[in-house]
């Protein structure tokens, strides 16, 4: 077979992103406490980026006019970013996925002044333990014979993050040369049992609650009674069946498991780390005497100012500042010139998605869940201008505050259907109906799904499937009828 190599021409057409504009589409999705972190890294990295006094404003605001000394410094102009902010708005979803994947942050460049953020983190107390190395140091403080010690540290290798043992004791001895027999197993695991936090160890809920009874000060004996011989009654909620069987009555079994219901069925999670995030809203609603009843504003009171560096654009200009230093701030001022730019579209965009959201859900801001309407995100992109995914890359992360608390933005995008008066109601707005329904049924005749969707039809929602009511039950966490009858 002979080889030869030939040359051939090929036109085609290619969407390439400037790094630019990457960095605008990451801020365009950052919530408010990430893109304070992208600010203070920025200043870090960049030296001529600063922070704006009240008395520079002025002086930044004049960025446009012909006296402006970093005009001459940037090769890039206002046409040219406006279009590429334009570019960016009409950019399809085929690069979510890979913007999704690229990190917040940038690495901070190295520098001789001492690093605050380190201090910050010396300063900072030591994380909590985790719950194996809680249960591991109490447990070797315990008095028993070596191999009994070495199969409670294993038991503890297996206790998941609830506090359950999550193999059986069979399993655990079958491993090869372990220095333990099933015997030894069953003795540690009587010690595990008997650590911090009560109950745990357990292989079931039942030993687990089980446990916690018999290390309860209290008289827990009709409790362990009732956990042990009527646990599947129980969960059934066949009350009635097991007061005739324990000879008392109901009220004693109902006051039981009231008794049972205080302890603790996840102990484990009492140890560790919290990991419950901080939620900062971006966005905040109030009511106003604006034609639209309500003023829409962002969260962004923290956020610095930035402006350039006058000394570094003044020294940029000089005639005798050398090449390499001219190119080195050239190359900052468009950097820094970039970024503030990029925040300040982030926050114009976000602000009029806001802004409409809050037009169109009006109805939800005055009269409360049961009012919200369906919302897609195409409605809101032709009212502002801008395409779908940016749009969605406003909305991700970000949240609204309101005099009732606060939401993802995102909640107020869903489907919905139709009554048979013409009006919308989201899905979001037929599961708090269905949650209000059953808030106000008879417990001692709980309503079944078949009757709930009577009582949504009768509201004026029709044509929903009954297991599309379980559906919407079991999102809501919301046991069948059976399941909430009191007696």
């Amino acid at each position: 077979m002979k080889l030869q190599m030939t040359g051939q021409m090929r036109l085609e057409q290619r969407m390439k992103l400037a790094p630019h504009m990457i960095q605008s589409m990451e801020i365009l999705q950052l919530p408010i406490l990430a893109l304070q972190e992208r600010i203070e890294q920025e200043l870090n990295s960049n030296p001529v980026l600063e922070i704006a006094e009240p008395a520079d404003q002025q002086s930044t605001d004049e960025a446009g006019t012909d006296d402006n000394p970093q005009a001459d410094t940037t090769t890039y102009s206002e046409t040219e970013k406006n279009d590429d902010f334009e570019r960016i708005n009409s950019l399809d979803d085929d690069y979510s996925e890979y913007i999704s994947q690229l990190d917040y942050f940038r690495p901070k460049i190295h520098s001789r002044e001492p690093d605050k953020k380190l201090e910050a983190i010396k300063n900072t107390a030591a994380p909590q333990q985790s719950l194996h190395e809680y249960l591991s140091d109490q447990f070797r403080l315990i008095d028993a014979p070596e191999p009994v010690k070495q199969a409670g540290l294993t038991i503890i290798d297996y206790i998941d993050g609830r506090g359950y043992l999550s193999v059986p004791l069979e399993q655990l001895c079958a491993k090869e040369k372990t220095p333990f027999n099933l015997d030894q197993l069953k003795q540690a695991l009587a010690l595990v049992q008997k650590l911090e936090p009560v109950g745990i160890g357990a292989r079931s809920l039942k030993e687990c609650l089980l446990i916690q009874l018999s290390q309860s000060p209290d008289d827990m004996t009709f409790e362990k009674k009732l956990l042990s011989e009527y646990m599947d009654e129980l969960l059934e909620n066949r009350l009635p069946e097991i007061a005739k069987k324990m000879k008392c009555s109901i009220e004693q079994v109902n006051h039981a498991i009231e008794r049972i219901s205080r302890f603790d069925t996840s102990p484990g999670l009492q140890i560790g780390p919290d990991k419950n995030l901080p939620i900062t809203a971006d966005v905040i609603v109030e009511e106003s005497d604006s034609p639209d009843g309500f003023s829409v504003r962002l969260a962004d009171s923290n956020l610095p100012n930035l402006k350039i560096s006058d000394h570094y654009t003044k020294l940029a200009r000089n005639p005798k500042t050398n090449e390499k230093t001219k190119n080195f701030l050239h190359n900052n001022i468009r950097s820094a010139q970039w970024i503030i730019d990029a925040i300040q579209q982030r926050n114009s965009t976000l602000l009029k998605v806001a802004s409409a959201v809050v037009r169109y859900q009006r109805p939800f801001f005055e009269k409360g869940q049961l009012y919200l309407k369906p919302l897609p995100m195409s409605k809101i992109a032709d009212e502002v201008g801008v395409h779908l995914a940016t749009v969605s890359r406003a909305v991700a992360a970000k949240y609204i505050q309101y005099s009732q608390g606060i939401l993802p933005l995102r909640k107020f995008f869903s489907g919905g259907t139709e009554d048979v008066n013409g009006n919308s109601h989201s899905w979001q707005a037929i599961r708090a109906k269905l949650q209000q329904i059953i808030d106000s049924e008879d417990k001692t005749k709980p309503l079944s799904d078949d009757k709930i969707r009577k009582k949504l039809a009768d509201a004026g929602i029709e044509n929903l499937a009954r297991r599309t009511i379980a559906k919407y039950r079991k999102l809501l966490n919301i046991p069948p009828a059976r399941m909430r009858k009191k007696y």
